[in-house]
């Protein structure tokens, strides 16, 4: 006979625990043996059959390993890594050179603007040059005066502040150009705004025609850049399960487009306020981007503690998969045998099942649900 389907054993199970069991003759004409038979014994959990020896017992191995915790999270821009672009000349955008998504270089150029501010700085600028020069001829006149006795020393130091205000005053002008990014020796009022770090864009205020600076539009941030060679990945951890987590703790991150490509981050924060309406606790991993990452992919994060726990090992066929539970078959004594809920860990090789509870290493179990799964197919 073939090997039923687990769904079709499952229903059959749960159908021969709940009835009484059916008796199949023995016919001599076909010179087979009597199947083994199971008969209700009055509890939901414990089936009693004729011959106990057609059903291999194995006992459970024993394993020791760490104690895991697996969480869903989602890819976030570190914030500390988000650059915001500004343009300091107020005026109107006429020219966009990139758009929200794209990855910009450092110094690259993002947009013009044509701005007043930048005419009402150069002619500053060009006031403060001449002040400057007027200012400075007058104290050098000032000098030759007093070495010949004409003025007082009064009035040499008067000329020698006027000349030093003059001095700030052209520094402060000159300054103002080279903020606004505008070249003194060759002056436009188009005033180009550069990316100020390597990243992405992930955000944009702007449009062609759209007003820009700092008072002029609704927001001063006409870009928002991240540099997403590291980012978070953020997750909701019970509460319960906080005490297991620590700063600096390693964590294993897959994610749901890559499965194959398991990737590897530190616990960076361990959040201070719980959410209270589902009790959890931010938790933030920092992980180095390979490129793959893209923000808002969910992931599934695995922590290992430092602490080993003891778990029993036993062949995967000797679990029933049952209402989105899993079961196993243990001796109940003489003829019978029990059904025992178990919590299921990690698939290992071999064709062997870690179990997280519901039995101990050493103790027996049956070995292969295919041996009582044909046992009722014979009912």
């Amino acid at each position: 006979m073939t090997n039923p389907s687990r769904l079709i054993s499952a229903i059959g199970l749960a159908a021969f625990i709940g009835l009484a069991g059916c008796e199949k003759k023995f016919d001599p004409a076909q010179g087979a043996a009597p199947a083994a038979q199971a008969v209700e014994t009055g509890n939901a959990g414990v089936v009693s059959v004729e011959k106990p020896e057609r059903f291999a017992l194995v006992a459970a191995d024993r394993m020791d390993a760490p104690e895991t915790l697996s969480v869903t999270g989602s890819v976030f821009p570190d914030i500390s890594r988000e650059v915001p672009v500004i343009s300091l000349a107020n005026g109107r955008v006429v020219d966009i050179k990139t758009r929200l998504d794209d990855n910009v270089t450092k110094g690259q150029l993002l947009l013009r603007v044509q701005s007043q501010d930048v005419t009402n700085a150069f002619d500053q600028y060009l006031k403060a040059v001449n002040d400057e020069l007027m200012n400075r001829k007058a104290y050098l006149r000032a000098q030759d005066l007093f070495s010949h006795g004409a003025i007082s020393q009064s009035v040499l130091e008067q000329a020698e502040d006027a000349e030093n205000d003059a001095k700030a005053d052209l520094t402060a002008a000159d300054e103002q150009l080279r903020v606004l990014g505008v070249d003194k020796d060759h002056p436009t009022p188009i005033v180009d705004v550069r990316a100020p770090i390597s990243g992405v864009i992930i955000g944009q205020n702007v449009t062609n025609a759209a007003a820009a600076g700092v008072t002029l539009s609704g927001t001063a941030t006409a870009f928002t850049i991240a540099d997403l060679s590291t980012v978070w990945i953020l997750c909701d951890v019970y509460e319960n399960d906080i005490p297991r987590l620590a700063l600096g703790q390693e964590a294993k991150i897959v994610l749901s487009a890559y499965p194959d490509r398991p990737l590897t981050g530190r616990i960076s924060d361990i959040g201070p306020v719980l959410d209270p309406n589902i009790r959890t606790a931010k938790v933030r991993i920092e992980v180095r981007n390979p490129g793959m990452l893209r923000l808002g992919m969910f992931v599934t994060a695995t922590f290992t503690s430092k602490t080993r726990h003891t778990y029993a090992v036993i062949p995967s066929e000797a679990i029933l998969h049952l209402h989105d539970r899993d079961w196993i078959f243990v001796p109940a004594g003489g003829n019978q045998f029990r059904r025992v809920q178990i919590e299921a860990g990690d698939t290992l090789p071999g064709g062997r099942q870690q179990i997280l509870s519901g039995i101990e290493p050493g103790q027996q179990v049956v070995s292969n649900m295919l041996a009582l799964e044909e046992t009722l197919e014979a009912q």
